[in-house]
């Protein structure tokens, strides 16, 4: 089963919504604003990559974050920090065949998919 997890109103989700739809991909989606996010999700996600790959260090979020916060960063602190605010993970996180992959490129999604 593929899982997409993101934010419904992210334009790199929708592309990969779309992407996934377009190449009739069966998927579930789970919107970190919606359906929550929690301690066991994280965890799952930093077993699988490094928490540093998981922050989205372009967004606005990360950008209007204070810079002791920022210069402080641990995958501690990372994890605490995500529960109060999911937007900080880079986006979309696709969960298939039990691998996580970050972002979305056609190429990218080609290759997973075939």
């Amino acid at each position: 089963m593929t899982t997409v997890y993101g934010i419904k109103n992210c334009d790199t989700v929708k592309k990969a919504l779309k992407w996934l739809d377009k190449n009739n991909i069966a998927y579930t989606f789970h919107d970190f604003r919606a359906d929550g996010i929690d301690e066991k999700l994280v965890s799952d996600f930093t077993n699988k990559l490094d928490w540093e790959l998981l922050l989205n260090k372009r967004s606005t979020t990360f950008r209007l974050l204070d810079d002791e916060i920022k210069n402080n960063l641990n995958e501690t602190t990372f994890k605490q920090l995500i529960l109060s605010q999911p937007t900080l993970i880079k986006r979309p996180v696709l969960l298939s065949n039990n691998t996580l992959h970050l972002g979305f490129k056609d190429e990218q999604y080609q290759v997973i998919f075939n």
